[in-house]
């Protein structure tokens, strides 16, 4: 306690409460680009901590950090396009809340919900970092392959209506995931070399939500009058305060033990965050519609999740997320070497970095709760405008990934799949957890089967992959009887047309749209 003492004393001076706040601002200024999530914004703007003390870098660092995470839920709520997969479900309910005019509300529980599991989760780091450890690497692949197929699972077979499309979205995802050279053989590169390393799910998720909505919006656009979104209340209701704090907390819960673990980064738990409030929600009508459950809990989960990370970060020096390899390579440049002997080695260092952790998510509450009506004035700008930005900052976003032109053809290819999917009715959730966990799951399944010399039993002989696969089945079993129980659903004409072009990515729709 002494030693975090030490480390707020440091990161409230004059000089790096300021550092802080221009972290923030930085943070937040280019996380709300389309495309450029946390890693990236992190790693374009590193090379501004490397000018200043050791001290005021990490301070400025840790703010930078925290405002790029807000940044990417900005702009999945206003825009429908994630600045990367771990803000993937908050555009499904984010986005739903801006066009019903309560862009503001879903900002606003975005940013507490950000403060709650960030604090919750920032102070779990600096109560178990130091003994964290011998925890995790009692985890082995058979683990992370279990919690992995429970997240494609549940978003599969749990959510929606229409198993069938689920199956096939999710059957899209991991083609796209398998594309390329990781087990040493080519897999659908077609002979080109830069489909080697595979496809960058920031290009997929990018072209998926924002460039298949700015097309299918294009399509539609003759068909309905121009229409100019509200900004709406600019504060949250007594009722939505009520329905936030216990998906804050439950989606807390779920993100941070999540997040310590090399099992998705930050998806999985945002994804099966998402999934339990829908399942608990007194509102279930409202998902899909915007309920703001699906904006509070994977809030929640993601800003969590980041704690659990730095927790595997700084306690075994094990980055679970390419946020936090950018994190570690930022670390090693302060000079500390992340790892079991960091908290004795440098506790000043350590413990500062903890105290501004805490210093920058207040920072980004208190500056960027005021700013959500601000914000949402966004949507107020003309719909041929604002799908021209967004095409043009998506394009920028997915050609800074690697560089290549060859990105730009990707994100039209998938662009034109994501409008399919919306004629048809097929949702985008598990297309998206297909492309990010595929390469994580093989990759498991891969390292279990080797060490135990192609056992198959392996994959079930530990406590916590045996607990997930008894909770598959509970759940199998219910949706089975749940489905004998209900009577069949009239299928809808599959030439009909939409029924609402204002609402072009109602990812959850599960019957064809009328």
């Amino acid at each position: 306690m002494e030693l975090l003492l030490e480390g707020f004393q440091s990161a409230l001076t004059p000089t790096n409460l300021l550092f802080a706040v221009i972290g923030v601002l930085l943070g937040t200024s280019v996380g709300v680009l389309p495309g450029i999530g946390p890693a990236m914004t992190v790693a374009m703007l590193l090379p501004v901590t490397y000018s200043v003390g050791v001290d005021s870098a990490i301070i400025m660092f840790a703010g930078i950090y925290y405002g790029g995470m807000y940044g990417g839920s900005t702009t999945s709520i206003l825009l429908n396009t994630p600045g990367e997969s771990s803000s993937v479900v908050t555009a499904i309910e984010g986005n739903k809340m801006a066009k019903r005019g309560r862009a503001a509300q879903a900002l606003a529980t975005a940013a507490i919900g950000s403060f709650v599991a960030g604090t919750i989760g920032t102070a779990l780091l600096a109560l178990l970092a130091p003994t964290v450890a011998d925890v995790v690497v009692k985890l082995g692949a058979p683990s992370y392959f279990a919690i992995m197929l429970l997240a494609l699972f549940m978003v599969t077979a749990v959510l929606g209506a229409s198993k069938l499309r689920g199956f096939i979205s999710l059957f899209l995802g991991l083609t796209i995931a398998i594309v390329g050279t990781a087990t040493g053989q080519a897999r659908l590169t077609f002979g080109q070399p830069l489909l080697a390393d595979g496809i960058d799910v920031v290009v997929v998720a990018v072209a998926i939500f924002a460039i298949g909505e700015a097309l299918w919006v294009a399509a539609h656009l003759r068909r309905k009058p121009l229409e100019v979104i509200p900004v709406g209340r600019p504060w949250m209701s007594k009722a939505d305060w009520g329905r936030s704090w216990k998906p804050w907390l439950r989606g807390t819960a779920l993100g941070y033990p999540l997040g310590a673990v090399p099992a998705g980064g930050a998806e999985t738990p945002t994804f099966l965050s998402y999934i339990t409030e829908r399942k608990l929600s007194k509102h279930p009508e409202e998902f899909g519609k915007g309920a703001i459950e699906g904006v509070a809990g994977p809030e929640a989960a993601n800003n969590a999740s980041a704690a659990g990370t730095l927790t595997a970060l700084l306690a075994i020096g094990l980055p679970t997320t390419a946020t936090a390899a950018v994190m570690l390579l930022a670390l090693r440049g302060y000079g500390l070497q992340p790892g079991p002997q960091l908290f004795d080695a440098e506790p000043e260092l350590v413990w500062t970095l903890i105290a501004s952790l805490f210093v920058a998510n207040a920072l980004l509450l208190v500056i960027n709760l005021p700013m959500a009506p601000i914000w949402a004035k966004l949507l107020q700008i003309p719909r041929p405008y604002l799908y021209a930005g967004i095409l043009f900052f998506a394009s920028l976003g997915a050609y800074s990934v690697n560089f290549e032109a060859f990105d730009l053809g990707l994100l039209l290819a998938f662009g034109l799949l994501g409008l399919t999917m919306r004629r048809f009715a097929l949702p985008v959730l598990p297309l998206i957890i297909g492309v990010i966990l595929g390469p994580e799951l093989e990759e498991q399944v891969t390292t279990a089967l080797t060490i135990s010399q192609g056992d198959v039993s392996t994959l079930w002989s530990e406590p916590v992959a045996i607990v997930v696969y008894a909770l598959m089945v509970v759940l199998l079993l219910l949706m089975v009887l749940t489905g004998l129980r209900k009577p069949p659903a009239t299928a809808a004409p599959t030439g009909s047309e939409p029924s609402d072009p204002s609402e072009p990515s109602d990812i959850e729709k599960q019957e064809v749209p009328r």
